[in-house]
């Protein structure tokens, strides 16, 4: 339907996003999208043992002996928490 992508495609791509975001919020933006990224699949993966975790064992324990699930973070990032407990961001008013 559009063909194939050529490199003045990508360049000409590369140019309008740099006009529209500016070249100082592109990094940030790559960050956060890379820390997206890291967090969704690992919320993936935790999904998946999950269910077969539920698949081979025939009941759950009770909810209040689980330890409570937390996201990885980056190695050298200490953002780590919870996945229940509320960000200090969304506290502060």
């Amino acid at each position: 339907m559009f063909g194939r992508l050529g490199a003045p495609e990508i360049i000409l791509i590369l140019v309008v996003v740099v006009l529209l975001f500016g070249a100082k919020k592109l990094p940030d933006m790559a960050r956060s999208l890379g820390k997206s990224a890291r967090i969704l699949k690992s919320e993936a993966k935790a999904m998946r043992s999950e269910g077969q975790d539920n698949a081979s064992a025939p009941a759950d324990p009770p909810a209040d002996t689980q330890a409570p699930r937390t996201i990885k973070a980056a190695p050298g990032d200490v953002s780590a928490r919870p996945v229940s407990e509320p960000s200090d961001r969304t506290t502060q008013h």
